[in-house]
């Protein structure tokens, strides 16, 4: 082995790990932004709908929304950016190799995006400008396009999961198929739970403000319905989250068994295997483990029911594998924990909401209790979402390319990739300080009763004489 590639592959060991965390700060960022370009468009829509058949306060509140989504697109517009470029420099050797097998998924979504931002601005400065039924029709096209773009991200991820459309032969990746790479065995499920926990997301910490807002005594309308709309997408769908879920966790027993393995910590190949609860991973030198500290859920055999509905099913052990090809086992086990045990508390939440709203024992608005969850169910959403994304990225490694290509094997040679993760922390940090500051600007303004909300910074508006001076 020649010395240029031993310090190469040594320059790419180093870079590894700072490229993870770039890699993990990047998405994880932009992921909460892109749940509210997903979910938020429809509730606009369910809000202009209802203003147009005479509720003055539900227009209002589109257009206070729209205004918000148009600050969070342009954020997410940038952290978007910034993964494009990061796709090819922190991960040279998959691009190099499968660039023209998961490009076009990339084009698409690129193409979401502008449509999109396109239809955002003309909602947004549509008002006033348009008929109100046209006016409201401009959200649809931010629907689709919402929901196609993320589709087409997380086709790519999910190809890394389960990876098809094309061929190696002699080390080359030949007959390439990036329709078939694109809608691969993996995307429904994915995307479907990632499409709910988008809704779930968005509609809880939307809700979360206006609850906020009631405990501390603005029980008008405009809170009430800023409560409920949201609260009508992210409940239900809370729901239905958790079957969304059991049916992607039998897909992974069937195509990714030693990341399922890591998420029960099960060291040894058997069945009838038991559900546990917490419990740290221990792995020895000889590459034998056990979970110490665990809680054993008394039914025989819900673990192999829960991947292969049967009581008796087999599941794959860790030593299935050698050690240098198994996750790190405690991260992906709590994170997934955490997943379903925060999953689990949001359908409680429907549960609870469903059973008042039949029972009509009283209106949301007067429960203190239900408020008070409600407004921390949106950022126990997002940990939820944070950590189901943990499970499935940590739970793939070492491979970036499940089965195919290592992590360390795509990873750049560069030197300099502590330096781009520092300044992504003050970028990020500074981002996202400012996008705080404005939206809570905007709503103390809206909070004293003004509604354009014009720049403090353009030029002074021209008083009603003055215009009709101007017009004669």
């Amino acid at each position: 082995m020649s010395t240029a590639l031993v310090l190469a592959q040594q320059a790419a060991s180093d870079a590894l790990l700072p490229a993870r965390n770039q890699m993990a700060l990047s998405l994880g960022a932009h992921i909460i932004l892109a749940c509210f370009g997903m979910a938020m468009p429809a509730m606009i829509f369910v809000l202009h709908r209802m203003g147009l058949r005479g509720d003055d306060v539900a227009l209002e509140l589109a257009k206070r929304w729209s205004k918000v989504a148009g600050v969070l697109f342009a954020i997410g517009a940038v952290s978007g950016t910034i993964l494009s470029f990061e796709m090819g420099l922190l991960w040279p050797g998959l691009m190099e190799q499968f660039g023209d097998v998961i490009g076009l998924a990339f084009a698409f979504e690129g193409i979401s995006f502008f449509t999109e931002a396109i239809f955002l601005g003309i909602y947004v400065y549509g008002w006033g400008r348009l008929p109100g039924r046209v006016h409201s029709l401009m959200v649809v096209p931010m629907i689709i396009s919402g929901i196609a773009g993320s589709f087409f991200v997380v086709s790519v991820n999910a190809w890394m999961n389960a990876p098809t459309g094309f061929d190696i032969v002699d080390g080359e990746v030949v007959n390439i198929d990036p329709v078939a790479a694109i809608f691969n065995s993996a995307v429904w499920l994915q995307f479907l739970h990632m499409f709910f926990a988008a809704y779930m997301v968005a509609g809880f910490c939307i809700a979360g403000v206006y609850a906020v807002g009631i405990l501390k005594g603005r029980r008008d309308r405009h809170h009430r319905l800023g409560l409920l709309v949201p609260l009508a997408f992210a409940l239900p769908i809370s729901l239905l989250q958790p079957t969304v879920g059991h049916f992607a966790g039998q897909r992974i027993a069937d195509d990714q068994p030693i990341k399922l393995a890591a998420i029960e910590g099960l060291t040894e190949t058997e069945a009838r295997v038991p559900t546990v609860i917490g419990g740290v991973y221990q792995e020895g030198p000889d590459g034998e483990g056990e979970l110490v500290g665990e809680i054993e859920v008394p039914i025989p055999g819900l673990a192999s029911f829960l991947a292969q509905n049967s009581f008796d099913a087999e599941i794959v052990g860790l030593d299935e594998v050698p050690v240098d090809e198994r996750p790190p086992v405690n991260i992906v086990r709590f994170s997934f924990q955490i997943m379903v045990g925060i999953g689990t508390a949001l359908m409680g939440l429907a549960a609870w909401a469903g059973w008042r709203w039949w029972k009509r024992r009283e209106s949301f608005d007067e429960a203190t209790w239900f408020l008070r969850a409600i407004a921390v169910s949106g950022p126990a959403a997002i940990v939820a979402m944070e950590t189901g994304w943990i499970t499935t990225e940590v739970g793939r490694q070492p491979w970036i390319v499940h089965g195919i290509m290592r992590t360390e094997d795509a990873v750049t040679d560069a030197g300099w990739v502590w330096l781009t993760l520092s300044v992504l922390v003050v970028v990020y940090v500074g981002m996202f300080a400012a996008a705080a500051m404005i939206l809570r600007s905007m709503s103390q303004r809206w909070r004293d009763g003004e509604k354009d909300l014009p720049s403090p910074y353009g030029p002074a508006a021209i008083d009603a004489l003055d215009r009709e001076t101007v017009d004669a």
